[in-house]
């Protein structure tokens, strides 16, 4: 189905739904008043990062009661996440959560998310996240509301032991990975042969031998029992988080005063708390994959330097090559 139809489909779903709460809130009387947010996510439902997402929409419900609420329509199901942000650039959900990178080819700034080494916290501080704001309204059409589980860091989860060379670096040559845009560049660094795959795809794929192994972060891995496949972990992560929350920004300047500062007070508050609850649900995760036979292998010394400036180095080259004339602002705010 194209695109257009499914965005007509979609909509005119929203559109029933938004009537028949308007119907409902005509005979409710003080309800009327309150502003009602559609969002979706880029990930399935069961997923850590969705579950936690939710905590968000929890967050503003609570605060925002009988003033502004968001509904979480669905995931993937809903909207491919490679159009979601487009569907909130065009006003047919107002609110999403997923990987800024599925964006890379248009706002190949994102990288600076990628690249990154210092917190949200720093970065709202220093004025980075303004900057990288103003960049999302420029080339995506949405407000940029939130930067999400800041410290989040992604690891490669090989089925077969990786080869270790005799000055501690690991050897990926050949490998097939389940990658994604966030570090297509450094799989291909380190030789390895990256291979696209949909979340929900990824079982079947490590079932069939299509690939070897997969980047992803310690939260997560588990949820769809990927580690069933996975034996080996290699250590350090690498990069920073790239997950954010968006919003159509004329949905956004037509709300009231109060609703704006609830969405906005909660982004930052969020902030904060995902990335605590990230740090938690990493080291209970580490522990149940170890517990379960996954084997770590961590590189130390000069082997962890070089594979580090690889991955870093990977993101802040093809953000310089791209041309960006926010290259050198964004590489001081966001990279110490």
């Amino acid at each position: 189905m194209k695109t257009t139809e499914v965005a007509a489909r979609i909509k005119g779903k929203f559109n029933g739904l938004l009537a028949a709460t308007a119907v409902l809130a005509l005979g409710a009387g003080s309800a009327s008043a309150e502003e009602v947010l559609r969002a979706v996510t880029a990930f399935p439902t069961p997923m850590f990062w969705s579950q936690d997402f939710s905590k968000y929409v929890d967050k503003v419900n609570e605060k925002g009661e009988g003033i502004v609420r968001i509904d979480i329509m669905g995931g993937p199901e809903v909207f491919p996440p490679m159009q979601q942000v487009d569907a909130v650039s065009r006003g047919i959900v107002d609110i999403q959560y997923g990987p800024a990178t599925y964006h890379l080819g248009k706002v190949p700034e994102i990288d600076a998310l990628v690249g990154s080494n210092v917190s949200t916290e720093t970065v709202r501080k220093n004025g980075g996240l303004d900057l990288l704001q103003g960049v999302f309204e420029e080339k995506l059409g949405v407000r940029l509301m939130a930067v999400t589980q800041s410290g989040l860091q992604f690891h490669v989860w090989t089925v077969n032991e990786p080869k270790i060379s005799e000055d501690g670096e690991v050897d990926l040559d050949g490998m097939r990975l389940r990658s994604q845009p966030i570090y297509q560049a450094f799989f291909e660094g380190m030789n390895a042969v990256p291979v696209s795959v949909p979340v929900p795809d990824v079982y079947t794929g490590l079932e069939r031998h299509t690939f070897e192994g997969v980047g992803w972060p310690v939260a997560g891995v588990s949820d769809f029992s990927w580690d069933k496949f996975l034996k080996y972990r290699i250590d350090p992560g690498f990069f920073n988080t790239d997950l954010v929350i968006v919003m159509n920004p004329d949905t956004f300047e037509g709300l009231s005063d109060e609703a704006k500062a609830i969405l906005s007070e909660a982004a930052v508050e969020y902030e904060i708390e995902s990335s605590d609850r990230l740090a938690k649900i990493t080291a209970e995760t580490d522990a149940a994959v170890r517990e379960k036979g996954v084997e770590v292998i961590t590189l130390e010394g000069e082997a962890a330097k070089a594979y580090l400036d690889t991955a870093y180095g990977s993101a802040w080259s093809r953000l310089e090559t791209s041309g960006s004339p926010l290259y050198e602002e964004l590489r001081a705010k966001f990279y110490d």
